[in-house]
């Protein structure tokens, strides 16, 4: 039998055939699967150790919300001209991301207080989903207690109930949100910011 001749590789093939080899062994490597990114975190938010929200949307939001401090965000801030405070509360509910705005225009400093109109504004966070009382007729708050923080001035910690009798309507859509009941726990800062 006659045995072929055994040619030597040019120079020039080699890169090719190192390409060829590299190639075929990357394609054998597991994919790599992009784990996303993870919510903020929510703690030290303002909302004191015993803030807390609770209530349960239906219509076009169906869930039901029960954050404690650590879970939430809470912010406070003066209305306009001094009149009222607004309030907002927000945190993770079945993967996104919701935000409650209250305001509240007769709220006053240190003083409970019943049936204070307000109006409310829920949202879904980079969805530009929004929910949104027209006026001060459908929503009103009950205002349990404010009481002084220790070390803080001017800071209170309050509780409260709010009730609204219609639903928020979507304010770039034709859906809605009810929201009959809500509760809350959170720290208002009366300074003038």
């Amino acid at each position: 039998m006659h045995q072929p001749e055994k040619k030597p590789v040019s120079a020039q093939k080699l890169p090719l055939l190192g390409l060829l080899l590299f190639s075929t062994l990357s394609a054998c490597e597991p994919t790599a699967v992009e784990q996303p990114a993870p919510s903020p975190a929510l703690v030290g938010s303002g909302c004191a150790e015993n803030g807390a929200l609770q209530t349960a949307l239906f219509g076009s939001l169906e869930t039901t919300v029960s954050w404690s401090g650590s879970e939430m965000i809470c912010e406070s801030m003066l209305r306009p001209d001094g009149q009222g405070i607004r309030l907002r509360f927000a945190g993770d509910v079945a993967g996104e991301r919701l935000a409650i705005i209250i305001a509240v225009p007769s709220l006053v400093s240190v003083e409970p207080a019943a049936g204070l109109p307000s109006n409310v504004t829920i949202s879904v966070e980079g969805s530009g989903r929004f929910f949104s009382t027209p006026n001060l007729d459908s929503c009103w708050m009950d205002v349990i207690s404010q009481t002084s923080v220790p070390g803080k001035v001017d800071s209170y910690d309050i509780s409260g109930t709010l009730y609204c009798l219609s639903p928020l309507g979507e304010v770039n859509g034709d859906t809605a949100v009810s929201v009959p009941e809500l509760s809350f726990t959170t720290i208002v800062n009366w300074e003038d910011k």
